[in-house]
């Protein structure tokens, strides 16, 4: 039985009803899967503590739904197309029997180490299939993962361990990113020494580096497989039993670890998954994201595999060993369906034409777009020269929190209109509502974009801080999710999201909160304070421009030096994702009376704008307005 939509006329006779009876539309498109008991009660909500729970005593495993639901069928079909930084690399390929193997023998593995049902394990590794057998071999076992992006620091590694009181790390010796090696290694022994949870260190050879290993931590992958069997009995898990973990940045302090259960997430990912890109059997899947990000994690890994479909998993970057190498990936794989950010569209788009003429891309039949809104001009240059005017985008808006998709067109079913995430997919109920919380109806309009309905993959809690899950999300408008995107709905019902109207700021697709970047730059030694506000940038979306007030002593001449150390001490606690893309050095901030920084002035100026300040009277200090927009040459 399938949920599959195939017309306009079939998605709004689908949606009217995932409206008008939610459960009983879910309730239809989770009986597709497997479950090992079926649920008593298909929804209990409510948005004020917050509590949701989807398909309540449900009893199943997501593994289960990969493997033995479609092994007597899939068992030789390709499941991952692995390819390799390096391009002499041979591409792998496993099939759903081999990646059923590994999976089993590394949830043994992961047995053999002590790693139990609910246990935390954190994944710190390159872009390889390991990332995604480690995955699923802790969700086999009912141990919950929360895999970080390989390109963070040992200090973020630290914060995330400690957060969620990790047992066991796995990482590799090294990993490869275009002409650069990091030392994964190196990182993850720098952060477990502030880390009292950690009992193993797994450690996938990858470069084949020197390393040091811990006696009794750390143990290499292939020792501790090594004659390890294959067969393993997936954990009964409950639906709401927690899957993974996976940090993203707030508006203020540390990153939070947003939490994703079992039931509804594998409903509602695989659901979108098929409609969205409207996927069949024959079909080659590439999302060019990271595993380390929700993009990864629901379109990479669970969705995909769900559906039984071959996904390409790429080690490297966009434009090595040459400016073509996605599109030789694309033609070496017959992908058919590519699916990846605004930030790597405007960067290829701004290498011209060229590199994409030796390749004919003849495969293609949906182009996706996700992470940040995209322009109207990296659409149109995508639609043209990559799709050659004949595949639909799917511009999809979605977020860490929600787990899944929620607006997007559905792949040459839904009219596109650039820059437009257009509908709302079954189940999701958004509203615009005004900064007082009052809903404004019909089209034309613009304001906060909340969700007043839960759908099955939206977020549980936060780990460990139940408080914070419900003050970030569900305390600002009574009543509903808050997003923290403003949006437009136009005449047609169409909506555009505007991005951020909070203290976070997109980069490059990954979210950075405002209050983590201003810690690290205040470490440094010789800064007083810092305020950091995103600004337009053409390749990034948003670029992070810091003004920064030094100790008095600081006199001009040494900006350059402190500038660069600022930046290295910013990659060291953060990542160099968060690494400024302009620093103004001034004697102060604007600030209200009550003490706070009055963020709206310096986005004004960092965007070139100092005609449109607002009334700055009521101001501390209004004549330091006048000076940082000297320093900023307005």
């Amino acid at each position: 039985m399938s949920n599959k939509i195939h017309s306009l006329s079939g998605y709004l006779y689908e949606y009217q009803k995932s409206i008008a009876n939610p459960e009983e539309f879910w309730a239809d498109v989770a009986e597709r899967f497997y479950w090992r008991k079926s649920w008593d009660k298909v929804l209990e909500w409510n948005f004020e503590e917050p509590k949701i729970q989807w398909f309540i005593n449900g009893k199943l495993n997501i593994t289960e739904n990969i493997f033995e639901r479609h092994l007597f069928t899939l068992a030789n079909k390709t499941a991952i197309i692995w390819e390799a930084n390096d391009p002499n690399e041979p591409a792998i390929h496993l099939t759903y029997k081999q990646l059923y193997e590994k999976v089993g023998q590394f949830a043994n593995t992961l047995k053999n180490l002590n790693v139990q049902k609910g246990d935390r394990v954190i994944i710190y590794l390159p872009m390889i299939p390991e990332a995604v057998v480690a995955m699923l071999a802790c969700a086999r076992i009912g141990a919950i993962h929360s895999v970080v992006f390989a390109g963070f620091s040992a200090n973020s590694l630290t914060d995330r361990i400690n957060d969620c009181g990790a047992k066991v790390v796995i990482t590799a010796d090294g990993s490869y990113r275009g002409a650069k090696t990091f030392p994964l290694k190196s990182i993850v022994d720098e952060a477990v020494e502030k880390c009292k949870s950690i009992e193993k260190v797994v450690v996938f050879q990858r470069t084949h580096e020197t390393v040091s290993m811990v006696a009794g931590r750390d143990i290499w992958w292939h020792d501790a497989t090594a004659g390890v069997s294959t067969h393993n009995e997936a954990e009964e898990m409950d639906s709401e039993d927690m899957l993974f973990i996976l940090y993203t940045s707030g508006s203020t302090g540390k990153p939070k670890g947003v939490v994703h259960t079992t039931g509804g997430y594998m409903v509602y990912t695989q659901y979108t998954f098929e409609n969205v890109f409207q996927y069949k059997p024959e079909d080659i899947f590439w999302c060019t994201a990271d595993i380390g990000w929700i993009t990864g994690h629901s379109y990479i890994v669970y969705a995909p595999l769900l559906s039984g479909a071959t996904v390409v998993m790429y080690e490297g970057v966009p434009t090595y060993p040459h400016n073509g190498r996605f599109w030789e990936v694309i033609d070496k794989h017959k992908v058919t369906h590519f699916y990846t950010a605004p930030t790597a569209i405007r960067a290829l788009e701004a290498l011209g034409t060229d590199p994409i003429q030796p390749y004919s891309l003849k495969s293609l039949k949906v182009l996706g777009s996700v992470g940040e809104p995209i322009n109207v001009e990296a659409w149109q240059w995508y639609h043209t020269h990559i799709g050659k005017g004949r595949c639909p985008i799917v511009d999809t808006w979605w977020q860490t929190e929600t787990g899944g998709m929620l607006i997007s067109p559905l792949a040459g079913i839904t009219p596109t209109k650039p820059s437009f995430a257009t509908l709302p997919l079954c189940g999701v109920q958004p509203v615009i509502v005004d900064d007082k919380g009052n809903e404004l109806k019909g089209n034309n309009v613009e304001g906060n974009l909340c969700i007043k309905f839960p759908f099955p993959s939206m977020l549980r809690t936060t780990y460990g801080d139940h408080e914070r899950c419900r003050q970030t999300y569900f305390s600002t408008f009574k009543g509903l999710y808050f997003t923290g995107d403003g949006a437009r709905r136009d005449e047609d019902g169409y909506y555009r999201i505007l991005g951020r109207v909070d203290d976070v700021i997109n980069v490059s697709g990954h979210r950075l909160g405002t209050a983590e970047v201003e810690n690290a730059i205040n470490e440094h030694p010789l800064v007083i304070e810092s305020a950091v506000v995103g600004y337009p940038h053409d390749i990034k979306g948003q670029g992070i421009f810091a003004y920064v007030i030094c100790d008095s002593s600081v006199t001009p001449d040494r900006y350059e030096n402190i500038k660069n150390s600022i930046l290295i001490t910013v990659t060291k606690v953060i990542g160099a994702i968060a690494k400024p893309d302009k620093i103004l050095f001034v004697s102060g901030l604007p600030k209200t009376r009550s003490g706070k920084i009055m963020r709206r002035i310096l986005r004004k100026i960092a965007e070139g704008d100092a005609n449109n300040l607002g009334d700055i009277t009521t101001l501390l200090n209004p004549e330091i307005v006048e000076e940082i927009k000297q320093k900023a040459g307005l």
